[in-house]
C-alpha cells in the first residue's frame, strides 16, 4: 500500500477528533472556562510560573512529551505487522491520550498547577499520593537516565550532529532574551533559529566532533559514557534556569523541528511513493512477545503515555495563560504525539526497506526489532529527505538531530519535574532541608538517574536500557491509569459523565495488570532476580491503584457526595 494513502487518512481522523471530540471534551467533561484565573496569573514569579501564549506553551509542551519514546515505540510495533501498530496509535490517540493529557492539564490548572501525585491527595486518598510518588519517582529516573543514553549513543554513531546539538542552546538562550525583553512574538525569531540550526548541520558534517580520545584519556571504556556525564551537567543547569530563559524557547524551536520533520516524511512518500514494505500482520516467531498484551505496553508515547500526566501537571499548567488553551495545549498535544508515531511507522516500514525481503532481514526478531529501533527510523527519515533532493548524508544528519533534540528537551522537562518530585517526597518524609533547598533536590534529581545510566551490564545497549527498560511500558502505563484515575474522580465529584474517562482507565488497567503476571514470571524463569522482585512491586502497585480508585469513585458517585455541592470550592479561589 502507499504510504501517502495511510498518512492522509490518519491525517483526517485526526482534525475530525481534534474538531469535535476535543470540544465536546472540554465543554462536557472538563468543563474549562475562560473566565477562570489559571495558576500562571495567581502565583505569578517569573520563573516557573508564567503566563504564556498558548502556541508557546503547545510548543513546550509537545516537545516535552514528543521524547525518544514515540519514535522507539513504534518503530519496534512494526514487528508485529504495521496494521495493529497503526490502528493502536489511531484509535489510542483520539480516545486515550487526548482524554489523558487534556484532563490531567485541566485538573492540574484547577489546583494551582501542582503535580497528578499531590492532587491524588485530595482527589482519591493520602494512600493514593504515596504510590503515585513512588510510581513517578521510578519512572523519570528511568526516563532520564535512558534518554541520556539514547542520546549518548546517537552523538557517538553522527558525530556531525553535535555541533546544531550544542548550539541551539545558546541559540535559544539569545531567542528568549529577546522575546521576553521586547516583548515581542515567537515565532518569527523561533523560525530564524530553525534556519540557522539547519544551516548548521552542514557546518557540523564537515566538522564532526567525537569523543573517543577524551574517553581514552579519562580511562572510559564507551565514549558515550562521556556525553551521559556532559549530558547530566547539562540538564542540572537547565533545570534550575526560569523557563522563559531555555525552556520556551528551545521547546518552541523544536516543536517547529516536529512540524518540519512530519512535512518531510509526508512530502518525501509523496514524492517518491513508497510503498509500505512491512506486513498487515506479522507472523512472528514462536516464543516472541504476544500482541496482547505487549502492542499496547510498547507503544506507550504516541498512543498513551503517564508521563505525559507529569509534564501536563507538572511545568505545562504553570504556563497556561487561558483555561480554554487546555484544549490546545492537551488534546493538540496528543494528537501532534500520535502523528509523529504515525511518521515513524512509516519510516520503519516503508523508508527503511524497499522490499518485503530487506524489511524482514531488519525485523526477524523481537530482540534485533528493539535494538534497531532508533537507527531504523533515522535511516527512514533520511530516505524520505533523499526523495525531496537532500543528498543522504545530510538527511540522515537531519534525522538524528531531530531525534536528538526531542529527547534533549525530555530530559530538560524530566529533571526539572524530578527536581519537584524529591522535593514533594522530602515533604512527606519530614525532611524540610531537602524539601526546601533547589540545588540540593536538583543534585538528587540528577546523580540518581545518572548512577543509573553509568551502571555496568546490559551489553551495547547498557544497563538501563538493556535490562531495566523492559519495566518502561507497565511503569509508564500504570502511571497513567493512576493520572485516569484521579481525573475520573474528579470528573464523577462535578456531577459529569465519566465514561469518556473510565473506558481508557479499564483498558490501561486490563493491559498493564496482564503485562506485569506475564513478564513476572518470563523474569521468574529467566532468573532475573532484579527485574522480577520490581516487577512484583510494581504489580501490588497496580492492584492498590484499582483498590483506591475503586473506592474513591464509589465515595464521590455515593449519596452525600461532593458531585451534590458544585462547585467544590478548591475548583475557583477567583476568577476573572
Amino acid at each position: 500500500m502507499p504510504a501517502i494513502v495511510v498518512a492522509a487518512a490518519v491525517g483526517v481522523l485526526f482534525f475530525l477528533a481534534y474538531r469535535h471530540y476535543s470540544s465536546y471534551l472540554a465543554r462536557r467533561v472538563y468543563g474549562t472556562d475562560a473566565a477562570f484565573v489559571t495558576p500562571a496569573h495567581q502565583f505569578s514569579d517569573g520563573v516557573d510560573f508564567v503566563p504564556t501564549n498558548k502556541h508557546v506553551v503547545f510548543g513546550h509542551h509537545f516537545t516535552s512529551v514528543a521524547g525518544a519514546a514515540p519514535i522507539v515505540g513504534p518503530a519496534i510495533a512494526a514487528f508485529w505487522g504495521w496494521g495493529p501498530a497503526l490502528a493502536w496509535i489511531v484509535v489510542g490517540t483520539i480516545f486515550a491520550a487526548g482524554v489523558h493529557d487534556m484532563g490531567s492539564l485541566a485538573v492540574s490548572v484547577r489546583h494551582g498547577a501542582r503535580n497528578i501525585g499531590s492532587i491524588a491527595h485530595d482527589v482519591i486518598s493520602k494512600r493514593a499520593r504515596t504510590l503515585f510518588l513512588l510510581i513517578i519517582f521510578f519512572l523519570l529516573t528511568l526516563v532520564n537516565a535512558v534518554f541520556a543514553v539514547v542520546i549518548g549513543n546517537l552523538l557517538v554513531a553522527n558525530p556531525g550532529a553535535v555541533i546544531p546539538i550544542f548550539v541551539e542552546i545558546p541559540l535559544a538562550i539569545g531567542i528568549g532574551q529577546y522575546i521576553y525583553r521586547s516583548r515581542s512574538a515567537a515565532l518569527v525569531p523561533s523560525l530564524i533559529g530553525v534556519v540557522v540550526l539547519y544551516a548548521l548541520i552542514w557546518v557540523g558534517l564537515q566538522v564532526p566532533i567525537e569523543v573517543t580520545g577524551l574517553a581514552d584519556a579519562l580511562g572510559v571504556d564507551n565514549p558515550r559514557n562521556v556525553w551521559v556525564v556532559i549530558l547530566f551537567v547539562y540538564a542540572f543547569i537547565a533545570s534550575r534556569l526560569p523557563v522563559w530563559v531555555l525552556l520556551q524557547p528551545r521547546d518552541y524551536i523544536n516543536s517547529h523541528q516536529l512540524f518540519i520533520a512530519l512535512g518531510v516524511i509526508v512530502a518525501g512518500i509523496a514524492v517518491g511513493w513508497n510503498t509500505i514494505a512491512a506486513p498487515l500482520v506479522n507472523d512472528v516467531p514462536e516464543g516472541s512477545p504476544s500482541i496482547f498484551p505487549f502492542l499496547f505496553i510498547t507503544i506507550a508515547c504516541g498512543a498513551i503515555s503517564g508521563f505525559h500526566s507529569l509534564v501536563a501537571s507538572g511545568t505545562t499548567a504553570k504556563q497556561i495563560d487561558n483555561e480554554a488553551d487546555v484544549r490546545h495545549v492537551g488534546y493538540l498535544g496528543a494528537v501532534g504525539e500520535g502523528a509523529l508515531a504515525v511518521g515513524a511507522l512509516l519510516a520503519v516500514t516503508a523508508g527503511v526497506a524497499a522490499t518485503r525481503a530487506d524489511w524482514s532481514a531488519l525485523y526477524p526478531d523481537f530482540d534485533t526489532a528493539s535494538g534497531g529501533a532508533v537507527g531504523n527510523f533515522v535511516n527512514g527519515v533520511g530516505v524520505f529527505a533523499n526523495n525531496l533532493g537532500v543528498p543522504l548524508d545530510l538527511a540522515v544528519i537531519f534525522a538524528a538531530v531531530v531525534v536528538i533534540s526531542f529527547a534533549a528537551t525530555t530530559m530538560d522537562t524530566g529533571v526539572r519535574l524530578q527536581r519537584y518530585v524529591v522535593q514533594e517526597i522530602a515533604e512527606v518524609l519530614g525532611w524540610q532541608r531537602l524539601a526546601r533547598n533547589l540545588t540540593l533536590a536538583g543534585i538528587v534529581a540528577v546523580v540518581v538517574p545518572l548512577a543509573m545510566a553509568l551502571l555496568p551490564g546490559g551489553g551495547e545497549a547498557g544497563y538501563t536500557f538493556g535490562v531495566l527498560w523492559q519495566l518502561f511500558g507497565t511503569t509508564n502505563q500504570l502511571t497513567a491509569g493512576l493520572a485516569l484515575a484521579v481525573v475520573a474522580v474528579w470528573v464523577v465529584q462535578r456531577g459529569r459523565n465519566p465514561v469518556a474517562v473510565l473506558v481508557p482507565l479499564a483498558f490501561l488497567l486490563v493491559m498493564t495488570s496482564w503485562a506485569l503476571v506475564v513478564n513476572l514470571r518470563n523474569f521468574v524463569d529467566d532468573g532475573q532476580w532484579v527485574l522480577a522482585p520490581l516487577d512484583a512491586i510494581i504489580f501490588v502497585l497496580a492492584v492498590w491503584l484499582v483498590v483506591e480508585a475503586a473506592l474513591a469513585l464509589r465515595r464521590a458517585s455515593g449519596p452525600g457526595s461532593d458531585s451534590e455541592h458544585e462547585p467544590v470550592p478548591d475548583d475557583s479561589p477567583q476568577r476573572r
